[in-house]
């Protein structure tokens, strides 16, 4: 008797019905027979979506990537073969990143700490400011310092190249921003002068938008926001309304600037005369940090890890919309906003003033927020000393990354949204798998708290920087 009913029972099929990470369904309800796996499923969502180049697939059902046939995973999870399994199908990057795992450069120069790094559109060059003063360009084939760009006459707070990879713009603790020419180190004019104190972030206008790259928005402690246009070397615009410091700032692909301040909201503007759009509401304390579900496209704007170059702004122009447009598709740009009240919002400020989500957890301030390149996780940083893993589409939680003993800076993606990298107050980089939830490898080697790191657009390397002076590259 009990054969029979188990022969009855690998017998049937379970109700599935597959949604993309918005939630919307593709083809229905169907029965799948139960020794269906990640595999046959890749095969049906290519079917079902018409995909003339079969693409990589990831499935989850309720956050937990399925890596069983489902009638193990019904068994595992008890769950009943009477309900209608959800299973959420993600798409996966072609490419596969290599993990970094070893330092392949430690580079002296800076005289003070470094507290930024940021490589190139194209991954092809790296870019840091630090305490001393200076801003440096690295060669990334001889692991040497290229140019020293002085002009600065304090620390050195934040850097952004443009998206097209021909300006990088640095702004300091007195409110100046200078902007370079990459190919040469010198300043391409004057110093700009406006904000009354330092500048805390610096957002290109996204190449798509505009080709070659001219507008850049700058944020201040001062409370205000400037839009400047380096052919005119001015500012153009003044985004005035925050009642205290401006602590943050991101361009959208839509084309509006978003900016987060020490007075808990964050303000969305249009850029052709400044105006108010929205004021995004819900923070208790002062809001630290801003991701958008699009920055990785909008940071490399016609660059992939291809490593094509283009000859002309209207080509780029023309990619970076295409990639744009792919990265986005039919959903709205989202926003996610860290706070000192320990707590992140999902927005969709193209949609409702109103969050989406309330993501809580964490035990203290959050530092750093960051989507997926894919658009599909955001990754947080906080003083808990832990980085925690969020459902990019719905804002729930997904896991926590546990092995930092000190406060965690900043954190990047690697270009194929598999890893995770993270600096610390423990003098530490780590670096995290999303498949395994785990910890992939530990790289330490600086003397120092690390204040900040980059993984290049490419995938290629990995560069950090610190308290300690130094500048390291990590390689694969």
């Amino acid at each position: 008797m009990e054969v029979e009913r188990e022969q009855a029972e690998t017998g049937k099929s379970v109700m599935c019905v597959l949604t993309d990470p918005e939630g919307t369904t593709l083809g229905g309800t169907m029965y799948l027979p139960q020794n269906v796996g990640p595999l046959q499923l890749q095969q049906i969502v290519n079917t079902l979506l018409k995909n003339e180049e079969k693409l990589p697939y990831a499935f989850y059902i309720s956050n937990q990537e399925l890596l069983v046939p489902l009638g193990n995973y019904l068994e595992k999870n008890k769950v009943s073969m009477e309900k209608t399994l959800s299973i959420v199908y993600q798409p996966q990057a072609v490419f596969r990143i290599r993990p970094i795992n070893r330092c392949s450069a430690t580079i002296a120069g800076h005289t003070e700490a470094v507290l930024s790094v940021a490589f190139s559109p194209d991954g092809r060059q790296l870019a840091s400011g630090s305490g001393d003063t200076t801003v440096r360009l690295w060669d990334l084939n001889t692991q040497t310092p290229m140019f020293t760009c002085t002009g600065h006459k304090n620390w050195v707070l934040c850097i952004a190249w443009s998206p097209d990879g021909k300006h990088l713009v640095s702004g300091s603790k007195s409110g100046e921003l200078l902007c370079w020419d990459p190919q040469t180190g010198k300043p391409a004019g004057n110093p700009l002068t406006g904000h009354k104190k330092w500048i805390t972030g610096i957002s290109w206008e996204p190449a798509h938008l505009n080709a070659p790259c001219r507008r850049f928005v700058s944020a201040s402690k001062d409370g205000d926001a400037r839009i400047w246009d380096i052919s005119l070397k001015k500012c153009v615009i003044c985004l005035s309304g925050h009642t205290l410091a401006v602590t943050c700032v991101k361009w959208g692909g839509d084309g509006v600037i978003y900016t987060g301040s020490q007075d808990c909201t964050i303000k969305v503007w249009e850029t052709s005369e400044g105006k108010l759009i929205r004021e995004l509401k819900g923070h208790g304390h002062w809001v630290n940090s801003l991701a958008l579900s699009t920055e990785y496209v909008l940071r490399t704007g016609a660059f992939d890890h291809t490593g094509k170059q283009y000859s002309s702004p209207e080509e780029m122009k023309k990619v970076a919309l295409e990639r744009y447009n792919k990265m986005k598709g039919n959903a709205p740009e989202r926003l996610v906003s860290g706070s000192d009240d320990f707590t992140m919002f999902l927005w969709e400020p193209a949609v409702s003033k109103h969050h989406k989500f309330r993501m809580t957890g964490h035990q203290q301030l959050v530092n750093h927020v960051y989507f997926s390149p894919d658009g599909l996780w955001v990754a947080s940083a906080s003083f808990d000393k832990s980085v925690k893993l969020w459902n990019g589409a719905t804002g729930e939680f997904v896991a926590a990354f546990r092995g930092h003993v000190g406060p965690v800076y900043q954190i990047s993606w690697s270009a194929d949204s598999r890893l995770l990298l993270s600096g610390s107050k423990d003098s530490t980089l780590k670096v995290w798998d999303i498949r395994t939830k785990k910890l992939k490898q530990d790289l330490p080697g600086h003397a120092d708290e690390v204040f900040a790191v980059d993984w290049s657009p490419d995938g290629e390397k990995v560069a950090s920087g610190g308290k300690d002076r130094v500048l390291k590259l990590w390689m694969g």
